[in-house]
């Protein structure tokens, strides 16, 4: 039997925009109380939401966030974690500041935002934690080796708290997309218009995939859901 969705509460990161974005739309059709935090504090257009600007680099602003969706919806039942930042290039070109952003937005921000919303999901009767990781974060890829870094740190967090949580009711997920056409890496790597993204995945395609784990049976869990679109190839 399908979970119903309706009426649970989710804390999703980096919602503003991108992939962030058609989860919260995704979610919110299935009648999922949002918390949306990103930099921006865009609310979407929604109605009913808690949205507030939240740097995930700053554990204090993603525990404010947290506390509020609590407070306005009696708890929270699933953690999205889905900010991110990424640039591509050769290592030893990448810009020290990129690199230290990609560390502290993927890993320090994924770390933060369990921290945040733990305490609410443990007391949730069907806690989840939805990671979007991505295809970096399972094989080494060229000209993407901090990228990569961060990313198998991210998978690793959520299989890991798979173990721990799995006891406590909290099923804990990887979503690892191949190529999803957004503005993510802009003038990092890719550039607008460039030819490639024609092909990639759209962010709903990503949004289906996060509906489809929350919606299964309790009586079982998804570890990982790993997709690419049909112009990528595989790398085995």
């Amino acid at each position: 039997m399908a979970n119903d969705l309706n009426g649970r509460v989710a804390l999703i990161t980096g919602a503003s925009r991108g992939i962030g974005a058609a989860i919260a739309r995704t979610l919110a059709a299935d009648g999922v109380r949002l918390g949306l935090a990103s930099r921006s504090g865009d609310d979407l257009g929604m109605d009913g939401v808690v949205a507030m600007p939240c740097d995930v680099r700053d554990a204090a602003a993603l525990a404010r966030v947290a506390a509020a969706t609590a407070e306005r919806f009696g708890g929270i039942d699933i953690l999205i974690v889905n900010a991110g930042v990424g640039a591509y290039g050769p290592f030893l070109e990448l810009p020290a500041e990129q690199l230290e952003e990609m560390i502290d937005v993927n890993v320090k921000g994924a770390l933060y935002a369990v921290r945040a919303t733990l305490p609410y999901l443990l007391k949730s009767d069907a806690g989840e934690i939805v990671t979007i990781a991505s295809e970096a974060g399972r094989r080494g890829l060229p000209n993407e080796a901090v990228y990569c870094a961060s990313k198998f740190a991210q998978v690793g967090l959520t299989r890991a708290l798979d173990h721990e949580l799995r006891e406590k009711g909290i099923r804990c997920t990887n979503v690892c997309p191949g190529g999803v056409s957004t503005d993510f890496a802009m003038g990092r790597g890719r550039t607008p218009g460039m030819a490639a993204l024609d092909g990639m995945m759209r962010p709903d395609d990503v949004a289906e995939v996060v509906e489809f784990v929350l919606t299964r049976s309790r009586n079982h869990r998804i570890l990982e859901v790993a997709l690419r679109p049909v112009t990528e190839t595989s790398w085995g």
